[in-house]
């Protein structure tokens, strides 16, 4: 049975409701991605590629723009100083707030409540597309565009497009920038993202949160994990180019390989010319314009 939706849409809210307007799957999910569409452009920032569905919630954001309370680090705006404190914490590595049952430490006490849904199971957050759930709203709106294939935050600098407004920044400070803002507490490297500094600092702690569930062995990270699980008890998908059979375990050195074939360089220098097939290579280039600006320019 398909379930048909009714869309009411006001300035600052969409509501669904269920009916049997429509006959198949495909115009319901026709449908489906032009109200989630709409819902992201309703309401965009002038000055960051953010959108929000509600006027509420970009007022609030604009104040974090023009804000006093800014970060020393990245220049990011906040809208009090209790939320700086946090932000800061994402450049220190600093995890104050501990988990009552596993005693995984986090930055904000925000994120403790959202990693308890792990140990409860709560998932409250529930797609009206599958039978999927989701213990936080991000990570379904996230994955309604799987169904959508919505990808609306397009790069400035290069002709890649994105499904969040968090990869698109992410992609931004990798590809087209060398800002590393995140500074390793235990050493003196630096970091263009909070989450590469949280894989490093697991180097300094020993840390391994990902345990194989065949064999209880830990990894320091999820790749290492999935690579681990297909080696050695053949649980999972091989990823399989089908120009020469290499197999992959990891998506992102999957594309990658598939870029190199296809001679696919989506990542522009800023700089020069020059066009690369993965944000690493782009990254090693711009050391050169790094040094030679330092040579030339003092």
């Amino acid at each position: 049975m398909v379930i048909g939706l009714i869309c009411n849409f006001t300035s600052t809210v969409i509501t669904l409701s269920a009916c049997c307007d429509f006959t198949d799957e495909s115009s319901l999910a026709v449908k489906i991605e032009a109200v989630y569409s709409y819902a992201e452009q309703l309401h965009s920032c002038t000055q960051c590629e953010k959108r929000f569905s509600d006027q509420r919630y970009l007022k609030i954001h604009l104040n974090a723009h023009g804000s006093k309370y800014k970060c020393a680090d990245c220049g990011k705006g906040f809208q009090n100083n209790d939320k700086l404190a946090d932000h800061r914490r994402s450049h220190s590595g600093e995890k104050p707030f501990k988990c009552s049952v596993c005693s995984k430490r986090f930055s904000t006490a925000r994120n403790v409540v959202r990693h308890s849904r792990i140990h409860s199971g709560e998932k409250p957050y529930k797609c009206h597309m599958c039978d999927k759930a989701f213990s936080e709203s991000g990570h379904l709106s996230s994955h309604v565009r799987v169904h959508t294939g919505d990808k609306p935050y397009q790069c400035p600098q290069c002709d890649q497009s994105f499904k969040q407004s968090s990869t698109l920044q992410l992609h931004k400070r990798r590809a087209h920038s060398n800002a590393r803002p995140y500074h390793c507490p235990h050493c003196e490297k630096l970091f263009n993202g909070s989450s590469e500094l949280r894989r490093h600092v697991r180097i300094h702690t020993g840390a391994k949160p990902y345990s194989c569930t065949h064999c209880s062995q830990g990894f320091m990270w999820r790749e290492q994990l999935t690579a681990h699980l297909l080696k050695s008890h053949n649980d999972g998908i091989w990823l399989s180019c089908r120009i020469c059979q290499k197999k992959f375990s990891d998506r992102r050195n999957f594309r990658a390989h598939v870029n190199r074939h296809k001679g696919v360089k989506p990542y522009v220098c800023n700089e020069c010319p020059k066009c690369f097939c993965t944000a690493t290579d782009l990254r090693k280039h711009l050391i050169v314009h790094s040094n030679y600006k330092k040579l030339f320019c003092g």
